[in-house]
């Protein structure tokens, strides 16, 4: 069976719509992230990746209501599918996998 190719801040971006569940839009995506890796992260970047996403079938996306807050514009709010949960599942597989492949004197070079 072949795996489903999640670049490192597609994994990221993927992540932050899990955690954020039905509260998931660019602006809250880009937060999440921010927050969660202490990392900067552009507005337009996220977005971009929640496109590719949608696109690549691991998310999918639906038009909220018009606020005042947003000057009548609508929020595009994503969720992850059951295709996105799979490639996450995928994705932490093989991270374990390599990890617990690493030789236990490399952690301790690591200070682990």
């Amino acid at each position: 069976m072949k795996r489903a190719f999640l670049g490192e801040f597609e994994e990221v971006v993927l992540l932050a719509v899990a955690i954020l569940d039905e509260s998931a839009y660019g602006v809250t995506v880009t937060q999440e992230i921010e927050q969660q890796t202490g990392r900067a992260v552009g507005f337009s970047t996220v977005h971009t990746t929640l496109q590719r996403l949608e696109e690549k079938g691991f998310l999918s996306s639906t038009m909220g209501g018009a606020t005042a807050e947003r000057g009548g514009r609508r929020k595009r709010f994503f969720a992850v599918t059951a295709a996105g949960r799979k490639a996450l599942q995928e994705v932490k597989q093989v991270r374990e996998q390599l990890w617990s492949a690493l030789p236990p004197q490399t952690l301790q070079l690591m200070g682990g």
